[in-house]
């Protein structure tokens, strides 16, 4: 190493420096890289085109770079958000060069591989399916979102976890190592405490929080560190919830599937962590109509009137306000009765118009306005149900090939059982009347 690369590696950030350099010395993510058959594979030279999924700071990249030390692999690694068509090309070309004259592989690292437009990805497509490149992409978002079918089918997807506590733990004492002295010796344990809360899972984020930490310890070694001072060094930034990332669709199926398990303690909880990572009220409240019509329909039939009320509020007076209105809407669809009874019969009809088509409509209900419908008999039979004591006829409204087909299934549960004893209360009253005529 010469002196200027020395310096270079005195210029460059904490997390960088303690980056693992081997496969074992990837803290976390047991199951995957040590325990595992991945793992195995790996470690004899079989490495698998991949998309690595995860969280921020859980060991994407490490993983991907300790990929580098395999014998007989030509690494490159590329930034989505700065690489274009021409250069994928020419990585791929060079790829293909290489396996066919030098039967060597290529193994190229994609950062942020969700920013690739599909166009790129479809340049990497044929350079991954003939073998000339293995492609290991790392991403913080849904891959079936962000990839397209045909470069995902590909590639082994593999899922990384945030850290857990003893991961982190073990990064703090690498840390310490480096420093040369102890966390505990110069910070309080609530403020540990904090930086480990903060970090959530976040390798890198506790990595750089300590570089600042234990810098300002070196130049004032007489202070000792509370909480309060902590959270001033460190200028406290926002939770991990984006409404960009794949995080915004974790919190949001959180927060529905809560409200529809009649949870308001967990429905609140994920409605307050989309709202203090920057949601849009007005997403929250539109989730909240439809969850109202799909989850709860009859069974209350105000559910979806106080979802709309809660819509037009937020919009009338937006946050912080509003929030109350979204919580009131929250806490009253997770305490109504459910029933997905309406959702289902809608996508039975739906399913029953594709599959048997424009069934006639049946004469008696056609409509008759005009002279020549009335001579063809449209509306003639019509039974008028006003006209009846109860406002009820038995007479059939489907098509005939549809006249026994019932695609609304009462739940029986709510306003939905009410209705339900009234339609048979309705049929078995006209019956007795018919019988006594």
């Amino acid at each position: 190493m010469n002196l200027f690369s020395h310096n270079n590696q005195n210029f460059l950030p904490l997390a960088e420096k303690l980056r693992p350099q081997k496969l074992d010395e990837i803290l976390g993510q047991k199951n995957l890289v040590h325990d595992s058959r991945l793992g195995k594979m790996i470690r004899a030279g079989q490495i698998p085109s991949m998309i690595l999924w995860g969280p921020p700071g859980s060991g994407k990249t490490s993983f991907a770079l300790s990929l580098a030390q395999q014998p007989q692999i030509f690494f490159e690694s590329l930034n989505a958000v700065e690489a274009g068509v021409k250069q994928l090309k020419e990585k791929g070309e060079g790829a293909r060069d290489r396996r066919l004259q030098m039967n060597q592989r290529t193994l190229l690292f994609v950062d942020e591989i969700h920013r690739f437009n599909k166009s790129q990805q479809d340049v990497l497509l044929p350079f991954v399916e003939r073998g000339d490149l293995i492609l290991v992409g790392a991403t913080t978002e849904n891959p079936s979102y962000e990839l397209n079918r045909a470069l995902l089918s590909r590639c082994r997807v593999i899922v990384f976890e945030a850290l857990d506590r003893n991961s982190l733990l073990a990064t703090l004492k690498k840390v310490e190592d480096h420093y040369g002295f102890i966390a505990s010796d110069f910070i309080s344990v609530a403020a540990i405490e904090y930086l480990f809360d903060s970090s959530d899972g976040d390798a890198r984020k506790l990595l750089n929080s300590c570089e600042l930490l234990f810098e300002y310890h070196k130049a004032y070694l007489d202070e000792k560190l509370d909480l309060i001072e902590i959270q001033e060094i460190l200028q406290t930034s926002t939770r991990s919830y984006d409404k960009s990332s794949e995080n915004h669709y974790d919190v949001v199926s959180a927060f529905i599937k809560s409200v529809r398990g009649s949870d308001p303690d967990a429905a609140l909880y994920y409605l307050a962590r989309m709202i203090d990572g920057g949601e849009d009220p007005i997403f929250i409240a539109r989730r909240l109509i439809i969850l109202a019509s799909e989850d709860i329909g009859n069974a209350d039939p105000r559910a979806i009137t106080v979802a709309t009320a809660a819509a037009q509020a937020i919009q009338m007076i937006g946050l912080p306000e509003g929030l109350w209105s979204l919580a009131q809407a929250t806490t009253y669809l997770s305490c109504c009765p459910k029933s997905n009874a309406s959702y289902k019969a809608i996508k039975k009809a739906m399913e029953c118009v594709q599959t048997t088509g424009s069934l006639p409509v049946p004469l008696d209900l056609r409509s008759s306005k005009t002279g020549l419908a009335k001579e063809l008999g449209y509306g003639e039979n019509y039974l008028y149900p006003h006209d009846q004591p109860r406002a009820w006829v038995s007479q059939s409204y489907l098509p005939e090939a549809l006249k026994a087909t019932k695609f609304y299934e009462n739940s029986g549960r709510g306003f939905e059982k009410n209705m339900q004893e009234y339609l048979d209360w309705l049929k078995q009253k006209t019956r007795v009347s018919e019988q006594d005529t």
